[in-house]
């Protein structure tokens, strides 16, 4: 997608129970064990337990997740704010588009709603997140949506046997 192209209009909204599904999915899918904490794989039921548990309020789950819905009201992917800290007034931003959806513009317009939102509502500080050093699309697009690169760090994420590198990428509003 080049720069001068419009992002696509998306809608972020809390998790409801039709969710259930697209969250499966996603927290399932062990390619994406590799960038995050999870290691292992989720149940309908655990996952059924944390969208009804969820408060929705990121002073007590001390997280945010939205689901993006496009235009036409298909769900695209989530975007989360984790990790978050009231004192230093900072979270930890994740986000996966679903494989049929990307490279059409949906995690830039996201990670741009998430920033405002951030800013105007939370009133954070920063936002940071950790990139792979090899994966240069999802380096690409938080670099065209602002973030800088603030260290790199060795042996940071293991995937399968062998230690990759990341970048600690940061946002400050």
């Amino acid at each position: 997608m080049s720069n001068h192209q419009t992002l696509p209009k998306i809608i972020l909204r809390a998790m409801e129970p039709e969710d259930l599904d697209v969250l499966y999915k996603i927290e399932n899918d062990t390619s994406l064990w590799g960038v995050g904490v999870t290691n292992v794989p989720y149940s309908r039921y655990t996952l059924h337990d944390y969208i009804a548990n969820s408060v929705g309020d990121i002073y007590t789950d001390k997280q945010v997740r939205l689901m993006i819905d496009n235009e036409q009201g298909q769900t695209v992917g989530i975007i989360d704010i984790t990790d978050f800290d009231p004192r230093h007034r900072r979270a930890e931003l994740g986000v996966v588009i679903q494989c049929q959806h990307r490279g059409k513009g949906y995690a830039k317009a996201a990670i741009l709603e998430v920033i405002a939102y951030a800013r105007e509502i939370l009133h954070l500080h920063q936002l940071y997140l950790y990139v792979d050093t090899q994966n240069a699309i999802s380096l690409e697009i938080f670099k065209k949506s602002g973030f800088t690169c603030s260290a790199e760090l060795k042996d940071w994420l293991l995937k399968g046997e062998n230690y990759k590198n990341a970048v600690l990428m940061q946002y400050f509003l």
